[in-house]
């Protein structure tokens, strides 16, 4: 951008702007500064031009002071503002009056007023660069960085702090990558499971109680348990006895076989099969060594079919009940008798 004077004088140098306007989240906006060039030969317009701007010094110099004295008089800030547009606009008569343009770059979006100097031009307006400042915390941005939401700028920090989703173990602002779990978003490191604290690979997690785990410990602290071995169950399994069993762990506690015909007798907590079991109840026939389910005889501390209670002689049914005992064998009167009376 360059001013012209009205005269025969040659265009007067002023700083050129440059904005860049980056696509959203970030804005930058930089200003050039002028390098020196090689002064020219002066010409007679030259030092007309010279002569023309030390005049104006000399003139920007009274305003300066006009200002400072007016300023000792202002009661306010508003009569403060007043002022200094009345001194403003009187410094632009005059410029205009020595044949000077004075085109101003547009007007500030904040305060309506013209830009004549430094321009940072953002959210699609042109701003003083002091007036270009963070929404929330009134801090002037400049050409620094910033986010844009709903058409406002906010500083990095509090845009984060505001708008930033948070992390659910550690409550930060999320900068960077987020994680989204659980229906909650997690720094990628704070997403660990929560008895062992390893991050989770690429087997996933579990979830119990609203917290993660790992497949190691969530089987390890919350799967079922065999009622044999008492290690996790994960995939077949019995239930039984109100418990769950491995297939495999589900077997009589005395000779380990499994109950093939799917039917089994419970003793203490523990299966059993048949002939266990009444073995360990002492219900197996003291003659044929076979499960009684039925009628049965005691005699001699022990337990009999009817059909086996018999003379260890002459193996006649002891159908009566009545019988002799010698060295813990039955024996039917008549053969007792014969057997063993002097």
């Amino acid at each position: 951008m360059m001013e012209t004077s009205k005269g025969n004088t040659s265009p007067l140098k002023v700083q050129l702007v440059y904005t860049t306007n980056i696509q959203d989240p970030n804005v930058y906006s930089e200003v050039q500064e002028q390098r020196e060039s090689p002064a020219p030969p002066k010409t007679s317009a030259a030092a007309q031009l010279d002569e023309l701007m030390a005049h104006l010094s000399e003139m920007q110099a009274t305003v300066a002071v006009k200002a400072d004295i007016s300023k000792r008089h202002l009661p306010d800030k508003q009569d403060h503002e007043a002022s200094l547009d009345s001194m403003l606009g009187g410094l632009e008569q005059e410029l205009q009056d020595l044949g000077i343009a004075t085109v101003p770059k547009g007007h500030c979006a904040s305060c309506r007023k013209p830009i004549a100097g430094k321009m940072i031009h953002a959210l699609g307006q042109s701003w003083h660069p002091e007036h270009f400042v963070c929404t929330h915390c009134k801090e002037e941005i400049g050409p620094s960085p910033f986010f844009e939401r709903s058409g406002l700028a906010y500083c990095p920090k509090d845009y984060h702090q505001l708008f930033s989703p948070r992390c659910a173990y550690c409550a930060a602002p999320i900068l960077d990558k987020v994680l989204t779990a659980m229906n909650q978003t997690w720094h990628p490191e704070h997403f660990f499971c929560s008895h062992c604290g390893e991050v989770f690979g690429e087997e996933g997690f579990h979830e119990k109680d609203k917290k993660p785990y790992c497949r190691k410990d969530f089987l390890a602290m919350f799967s079922p348990k065999c009622g044999g071995c008492n290690l996790p169950v994960l995939e077949n399994y019995l239930s039984a006895m109100d418990n769950v069993w491995h297939p495999e762990c589900f077997v009589c506690g005395d000779c380990f076989s499994s109950f093939s015909t799917g039917s089994f007798f419970e003793l203490d907590g523990r299966p059993f099969c048949e002939l266990h079991y009444h073995h360990r109840r002492g219900t197996l026939c003291y003659g044929c060594g076979q499960p009684i389910t039925g009628r049965c005889i005691s005699a001699m501390g022990h337990r009999f079919h009817p059909e086996h209670f018999v003379c260890a002689f002459c193996l006649t049914q002891l159908s009566k009940g009545i019988f002799r005992e010698q060295n813990d064998k039955t024996y039917c009167q008549s053969c007792f008798n014969k057997l063993f009376s002097l």
